[in-house]
C-alpha cells in the first residue's frame, strides 16, 4: 500500500516537473499561442535601409502580405497616425496635413470613435484614411478567431456610421503584437495589417524631450519606401510636424497615400 502511493506521488512529481520543463522551454506553449512577437525592427541609419531579417517574423509577416516597407526604389513616404485616445493635439495635426497637402492614415480605437467623432468625421473629410486599431486595444493574440473579429467589425461599423466608409481595410495590430494566427485570421477578414519602418518613443506623454528631439528622431530614419509611426497623443510631434514634412520635401521625398502603395503593389 505504501509502496503504491510512493510510486504515484513519484510519477506525479515527474509530471509536474515535466510540465514546468515544457514550459521553460517554449513558455507560449503554455498558452496554447506559440509564435507571439511584438513588433520591433533595426533602424534605418544613414539613409540605409531599415531590416526585420532578425526578429524571427519576417517570413509569417511576407507570407501574410503585411506592410513593413514600401516600395524601397522609390523616395516615397507614407505618414500613420495612431490614436488610442485624444490628447488635444489631433487637430493641429489635421490642420498642418491640410496646409502641407499631406495624406495620411489614423489607426483609431473604439474609444477614440466614441469619444472623438467630429475627428473621425474630419480625418474622413479631408481625404485621409481611418484605419483600425481594434475596439478595445487588445492583446489580440489572447483572442479567439470569432473575438479578433468583433474586435474589428465594431470599428468598422462605427467609423462607418460616423463617415459613411463602406470599408475597412487596414489594421494595426494593438500594441504591435502578433502572431500568424492573428494576421491570417486579420487577412481573412479583409485586412492589410500595417508596421512601419521609423518609429521613436513617442507615445509616452510624461517623457516629452522637445520638437527638436522629435525632428531629429523622424528625420535621422528616413529612407525610400518608409512608413512612419507617429502617436497623435505626443506634443512633440505635433510641434516637429511641419518641419519634418519640410525636411523631407527637400530630401525629394513624396508623401503618399497607403492606397496609392497597395494600388502599386
Amino acid at each position: 500500500m505504501r509502496r503504491a502511493l510512493l510510486l504515484k506521488l513519484s510519477i506525479r512529481m515527474i509530471a509536474s516537473f515535466a510540465v514546468i520543463l515544457w514550459c521553460l522551454i517554449s513558455p507560449d506553449a503554455a498558452f496554447g499561442q506559440p509564435g507571439v512577437y511584438h513588433f520591433g525592427f533595426k533602424k534605418s541609419v544613414e539613409g540605409r535601409l531599415p531590416s526585420i531579417d532578425e526578429e524571427g517574423f519576417k517570413n509569417i509577416v511576407t507570407k501574410h502580405g503585411a506592410l513593413f516597407l514600401g516600395d524601397t526604389s522609390k523616395k516615397e513616404l507614407f505618414l500613420t497616425f495612431d490614436n488610442g485616445y485624444e490628447n488635444g493635439y489631433t487637430p493641429r495635426i489635421l490642420d498642418v496635413l491640410k496646409e502641407k497637402k499631406v495624406p495620411a492614415a489614423f489607426f483609431v480605437t473604439g474609444h477614440y470613435v466614441k469619444d472623438q467623432p467630429e475627428l473621425i468625421q474630419r480625418m474622413a473629410a479631408e481625404g485621409h484614411i481611418v484605419g483600425n486599431h481594434s475596439w478595445s486595444h487588445p492583446d489580440m493574440s489572447q483572442l479567439s478567431e470569432g473575438n479578433i473579429k468583433t474586435e474589428l467589425d465594431k470599428v468598422k461599423e462605427q467609423v462607418g456610421i460616423l463617415t459613411g466608409q463602406k470599408e475597412m481595410k487596414y489594421l494595426r495590430p494593438p500594441r504591435g503584437i502578433f502572431s500568424e494566427r492573428v494576421l491570417a485570421a486579420s487577412k481573412q477578414f479583409g485586412y492589410t495589417n500595417v508596421f512601419w519602418s521609423v518609429a521613436y518613443k513617442d507615445w509616452d506623454v510624461n517623457a516629452q524631450r522637445g520638437s527638436q528631439y522629435a525632428y531629429s528622431e523622424v528625420v535621422k530614419q528616413l529612407h525610400p519606401g518608409a512608413i512612419i509611426l507617429l502617436h497623435s497623443v505626443s506634443k512633440d510631434n505635433t510641434e516637429a510636424l511641419g518641419s519634418i514634412v519640410d525636411e523631407a520635401r527637400r530630401q525629394g521625398y513624396e508623401f503618399k497615400s497607403l492606397d496609392q502603395l497597395i494600388r502599386s503593389e
